[in-house]
């Protein structure tokens, strides 16, 4: 009787096989046709980048000390314009005076990666109020 039981229970696992992969198979078509569908309707966000300078015009530009204007922020968010420290109220009147004493003049930011982003926006908002068109932010992959 007991060897009966065994081979009643043996012959229903046989008849129910194992799981049935055929919804789920379904369900990744339907997915996959999906995604191919609305994948070209996506809208992703592009940034321009500068294109590089020729070899000719970057050899015929001549980069002195005189002509830099380099404004470090350290990670103390202190300022410092051409290696000297300046208070965040003088920032905009110094930038105004050196605009006007030369305005084909560009900045280069060197930002600490440890310091504020709202010293960033300080710097970047005194840059335009003094009527530099572009600014140059520099990073450093080192740090």
């Amino acid at each position: 009787m007991r060897r009966k039981r065994v081979a009643e229970y043996s012959d229903m696992l046989d008849e129910q096989g194992g799981v049935n992969l055929t919804p789920l198979i379904d369900v990744v078509f339907v997915v996959l046709i999906l995604f191919i569908l609305i994948a070209p309707m996506l809208e992703i966000d592009k940034i321009q980048l500068a294109g590089a300078p020729n070899r000719e015009e970057s050899e015929k530009v001549v980069v002195s000390e005189e002509n830099l204007l380099v404004i470090h922020v350290r990670k103390d968010n202190a300022i410092l314009i051409n290696k000297r420290v300046i208070k965040k109220e003088n920032l905009s009147p110094i930038l105004s005076a050196l605009y006007t004493k030369n305005p084909k003049l560009i900045p280069q930011l060197f930002q600490d990666r440890e310091a504020l982003f709202g010293t960033y926006q300080i710097v970047k908002n005194a840059v335009e109020e003094a009527g530099y068109k572009q600014l140059d932010v520099v990073l450093d992959p080192c740090k």
